[in-house]
């Protein structure tokens, strides 16, 4: 198990969660640990690729729209037949 140190943590903010834990017959260490670990819970990442994320920024539903050519090559392709 991981351990966690919170500094800077008012001392009304420690009052308040320590009458909150007695309240629920919990020492102020459970009680803390119970309430990261529910909102720990609602976190879920989201995850896109990178095409996913360029459209959701600069897609059509942010009025841009780019009437871009045809891409073709110009190129004429290799043959590979003995002269």
């Amino acid at each position: 198990m991981a351990s966690i140190t919170i500094r800077n943590l008012p001392d009304h903010a420690k009052e308040n969660l320590r009458v909150l834990a007695a309240m629920q017959s919990m020492s102020l260490e459970a009680y803390t640990r119970r309430i990261l670990e529910q909102e720990s819970k609602n976190y879920s990442p989201k995850t896109q690729n990178i095409a996913d994320m360029a459209l959701e920024l600069f897609g059509p539903k942010h009025g841009i729209e780019l009437n871009l050519p045809d891409r073709n090559s110009l190129r004429q392709p290799p043959t590979f037949k003995n002269k």
